[in-house]
C-alpha cells in the first residue's frame, strides 16, 4: 500500500485548524471548482457535488488522499450565503432570530492513486435564541462575520446566540466533519491513533 501523502484542498484556516486536531501531517492546496449551484440542485447535492469537485481537483506529484469539504446553510429552505457587509450580516441574523436552520456539510476523500472518490453529506442543527436587534449589532461589530455562511462563528462569541445545536459531530458546524473523516481514512488505510 502506498504512503499517501493527505492534502486539504481549501484555502480556509477554519478547515486547517480542524484537521490539525487530527495531528496528521498535510499540505493545503487551493481547489479549482466552480462553487455556483446549478437549476433546481438540492442542498444535499450541491455540497455533495462541491466537495468531490474540490478533491478531485488538485493534482499532486505523489500517491495522495485529498480532502474536500463545501458547506451551506439552510433557513426556511433557501440556501444562505455570506453576508459579505455589516448590513447582510445583521439582515441574516435578524431573519435567523428564533428559528432553526440546517448546515449541510460535504466530506469527500479522493484517492490519486485509485481514482475512487468517497463522499458523504453531515447534517448539524443551530436553534436560535430570540435576539434583539440591539445583541444583533453588538454581535456582528464584535465579531464581523462576513465571510461566514449564516453570518456567525460558532467557535467564537457566536455561540452567545444559540439556544441549541444539534449533531453528531460539532466540527460539521465549522466546515470539516472530522468523525466522518477518520473513518474515510482509515478505509484508506491511514490510521489516525
Amino acid at each position: 500500500m502506498p504512503n499517501y501523502q493527505l492534502v486539504l484542498a481549501s484555502t480556509s484556516p477554519y478547515r486547517k485548524q480542524l484537521l490539525n486536531k487530527l495531528a496528521l501531517p498535510f499540505i493545503t492546496l487551493s481547489p479549482q471548482c466552480d462553487e455556483t449551484p446549478l437549476e433546481h440542485e438540492t442542498p444535499l447535492a450541491l455540497v455533495e457535488r462541491l466537495a468531490k469537485g474540490k478533491a478531485e481537483s488538485c493534482p499532486t506529484d505523489k500517491p495522495s488522499l485529498v480532502i474536500g469539504s463545501d458547506q451551506v446553510c439552510v433557513i426556511d429552505g433557501e440556501i444562505i450565503g455570506k453576508p459579505l457587509n455589516k448590513q447582510n450580516a445583521i439582515k441574516q441574523l435578524s431573519s435567523q432570530s428564533s428559528k432553526s436552520i440546517q448546515f449541510y456539510t460535504g466530506l469527500a476523500l479522493h484517492n490519486t492513486e485509485t481514482g475512487e472518490t468517497d463522499v458523504k453529506v453531515d447534517t448539524f442543527s443551530v436553534h436560535f435564541r430570540s435576539l434583539s436587534q440591539q445583541q444583533i449589532e453588538r454581535y456582528v461589530d464584535k465579531e464581523q462575520p462576513y465571510y461566514c455562511a449564516g453570518s456567525f462563528k460558532s467557535e467564537g462569541l457566536g455561540i452567545a446566540l444559540f439556544e441549541r445545536l444539534e449533531g453528531k459531530d460539532p466540527n460539521t458546524l465549522v466546515g470539516l466533519p472530522l468523525i466522518d473523516l477518520v473513518d474515510m481514512l482509515e478505509k484508506q488505510g491511514m490510521h489516525v491513533l
